[in-house]
């Protein structure tokens, strides 16, 4: 006798997906592949009130870090079962508010490691030979052959804050090219290569040719580089955020980068 096999998990024909913020046609083409067949992708953001409309009948949702799914929204979406972050943070969603109503959030946390890894050492490179300087000058009609202040990576010391998939990543890379590399973190973490462990913030900053941070935004975080440690910056030192901005107090930051210290 045969028994009818029963579906018992909900169908995928009626469960629908949107996708914001230009996500790629990859994860649209994954989720069809996988046989759902309701996704709508919007190239841009949505505003609050936009999104309020836009969610009361999604299960699944895409976002990068520009969509901020609040609680508000939250609550108009009734169906919703996750919230995809194709990014590293998740700090653009009211996690309480989607625990409170049972949404799952999760993000892409080595999406963008080495992407960002390798904008580091390009940034570095870039601003240690001064070749936005001679570029702009070249563009003046300037033909500068001065090296004066243009140095290579190796041999220099970067100082990273923040020794967890990126972090770790650019400390590969550097010290591949020949750097010494000293980093800090606020857990304790195992130094990849000759990588030293810190033990200070102020320790990393005062030794290190560039300084390159990879924290996440927390209040622990906010103006982590402030008045207060800007001045044990070395004279003439590199400082690279490719991290969250408020990490950084850019006004103190200002006064040092119009001073030439930094």
């Amino acid at each position: 006798m045969m028994v009818e096999k029963k579906i018992t998990s909900y169908p995928k024909e009626k469960i629908n997906i949107l996708f914001l913020e230009n996500i790629s046609d990859v994860a649209v083409n994954y989720f069809k592949s996988a046989g759902y067949v309701n996704i709508k992708k919007i190239n841009g953001a949505l505003s609050e009130e936009e999104l309020v409309a836009a969610v009361k009948d999604v299960h699944i949702l895409g976002i990068r870090s520009k969509t901020q799914i609040t609680g508000k929204v939250l609550a108009a979406a009734i169906k919703l079962q996750a919230i995809g972050c194709f990014c590293i943070g998740v700090n653009q969603v009211d996690l309480a508010a989607a625990t409170m109503h049972g949404v799952v959030v999760f993000s892409a946390q080595y999406s963008h490691t080495r992407s960002v890894a390798e904008l580091v050492i390009g940034a570095s490179i870039i601003l240690i030979r001064k070749i936005i300087d001679k570029h702009k000058l070249a563009h003046e009609g300037i033909w500068s052959k001065d090296a004066t202040g243009s140095y290579e990576l190796r041999n220099k010391t970067l100082g990273i804050i923040g020794y967890g998939n990126i972090g770790s990543q650019v400390s590969v890379l550097a010290e591949g090219i020949g750097m010494k590399v000293i980093f800090y973190d606020v857990e304790t973490k195992l130094p990849l290569g000759n990588a030293e462990d810190r033990k200070s913030l102020r320790e990393v900053i005062s030794k290190s040719d560039i300084v390159t941070l990879h924290v996440p935004e927390l209040p622990g975080t906010k103006n982590l580089i402030n008045k207060t440690n800007l001045k044990y910056f070395k004279k003439g030192a590199i400082l690279i955020n490719y991290a969250r901005g408020e990490i950084v107090d850019l006004e103190a930051l200002r006064k040092y980068l119009l001073d030439g210290k930094l």
